[in-house]
């Protein structure tokens, strides 16, 4: 009689959008980031204050998208170190806290608000396809989804073995995150200059 293997836990049940418009959205992530920086460019009326206010906001999301690019060895192995023990997607979390902290340095809610929907819309389908492929192709997934959140972290009993790896953030090309967030922050403060 064959030996059988342990059962693997079940993926949490969460089909939030029909996979039609999830793979519709997923390849909608592009132009959403240009819809984003268009709005982001137009709708900006940063002050003083709001800067002050916004952009460690948003370097604190840069920040955490930087630490989870430097543990992230994509489809290779399991990701489960570093911001990762507290959150399954600490890229996604760390893209959402930057948008916002760039929204609320542009003095602008309108664009707290679009940058929300298009988190809704796009950005959470694709995060849906993307556990579906993770727990097809990375033995463990499955165990890992069930202890670690989705999205809003949870202080983890432990951060794990795996050290940050500099290697990893440049092969993830996260540094383009860092050129364009300096980008975005320039163009605030000549804006601010300008419109004052």
């Amino acid at each position: 009689m064959p030996v059988q293997s342990p059962p693997q836990p079940a993926m949490p049940r969460r089909h939030w959008f029909p996979k039609p418009y999830a793979d519709a959205a997923a390849r909608m992530r592009v132009p959403a980031g240009f819809v984003m920086l268009g709005a982001f460019g137009w709708l900006s009326h940063p002050t003083v204050l709001a800067l002050l206010f916004g952009v460690p906001v948003s370097f604190c999301g840069l920040a955490l998208r930087a630490w989870a690019a430097g543990h992230l060895a994509k489809n290779q192995r399991l990701a489960q170190s570093g911001p990762y023990a507290a959150t399954r997607n600490p890229l996604y979390l760390g893209t959402l806290a930057t948008a916002f902290g760039l929204a609320a340095a542009g003095d602008s809610a309108g664009l707290a608000l679009l940058f929300g929907a298009i988190f809704v819309l796009v950005y959470l389908p694709a995060i849906e396809l993307e556990e579906q492929h993770l727990s097809a192709i990375l033995p463990g997934y499955r165990a890992f989804a069930s202890r670690v959140p989705l999205l809003v972290p949870r202080w983890p009993e432990n951060w794990g073995p795996d050290s940050f790896s500099s290697a990893l953030y440049l092969k993830n090309q996260e540094y383009q995150a860092l050129i364009g967030w300096l980008i975005g922050v320039a163009w605030l403060i000549v804006r601010l200059r300008l419109w004052r």
